[in-house]
């Protein structure tokens, strides 16, 4: 065994002493990319998946059963959809301040930073962008009434 271990250490003699790091780095580089994000998402579609199975039992069954089933499935689809939209609008509202609120930062920084001169409109960038959210979230999305 110790003699495997001096034919390593023989091995990495010619390399700079980081390199130890380099290889420690690029063994979690590939650990992390190539097998945790992989898994990560298939652990999270079959999540979506087996939901999504188990909704659309329950949709059966509630549409299957007599009487009122079928209206009180059809409602509970639509009030799905509407919580969907809220959040996915709110999202939207957050994201659009977030931009906003950095465009003004950086706007600020790069002025104190560097003064006058172009440089610092570069923080209008995110600001737009921010603001675009905002125009759409408050004036051209179909309100959520209608869904």
């Amino acid at each position: 065994m110790a003699h495997a271990m001096t034919q390593m250490a023989m091995v990495f003699e010619g390399f700079p002493e980081s390199f130890g790091l380099w290889m420690f780095l690029s063994i979690g580089a590939v650990a992390l990319f190539v097998v945790f994000i992989p898994l990560v998402s298939w652990i999270d579609s079959r999540r979506k998946e087996r939901e999504a199975y188990y909704k659309a039992d329950t949709l059966r069954r509630l549409a299957e059963a007599p009487g009122e089933g079928a209206k009180v499935a059809l409602e509970m689809l639509r009030g799905e959809e509407r919580l969907k939209a809220i959040r996915q609008r709110e999202g939207l509202k957050l994201a659009g301040l977030i931009n906003v609120g950095v465009g003004i930062g950086l706007t600020c920084l790069l002025y104190t930073l560097i003064g006058s001169g172009g440089p610092y409109m570069v923080g209008l960038i995110p600001g737009l962008i921010g603001v675009a959210l905002l125009l759409y979230v408050y004036a051209l999305a179909s309100p959520i009434d209608q869904i």
